[in-house]
């Protein structure tokens, strides 16, 4: 995955990136997710993706960070995904 990011394909912060089979179902607004890069880490990574499973929420976490998106949000984002990296919360 970093090396996406090196090639521009990928960023470190960003979306969930969509699978094949999911984009041929996705509504319009979930469409709005394809308008960032995805990440390799993301809102719903560092807000307990083990408890989020349903797919309406990932793209509720997604649609906000893409409408509220500032550097610092990044910069938060990437703090909480070492702290959850390293407390190995979340990843169940």
């Amino acid at each position: 995955q970093f090396w996406n990011v090196f090639i521009g394909d990928m960023s470190l912060v960003g979306t969930r990136p969509p699978t094949v089979d999911e984009y041929d179902q996705y509504t319009p607004e979930q469409k709005r997710r394809l308008s960032f890069k995805p990440g390799i880490t993301g809102l719903w990574q560092v807000s307990g993706r083990s408890k989020i499973t349903d797919f309406d929420d990932v793209v509720k976490l997604d649609v906000s960070y893409i409408d509220n998106w500032t550097i610092w949000k990044d910069i938060e984002i990437l703090l909480k995904t070492v702290k959850v990296v390293l407390m190995k919360d979340g990843a169940k």
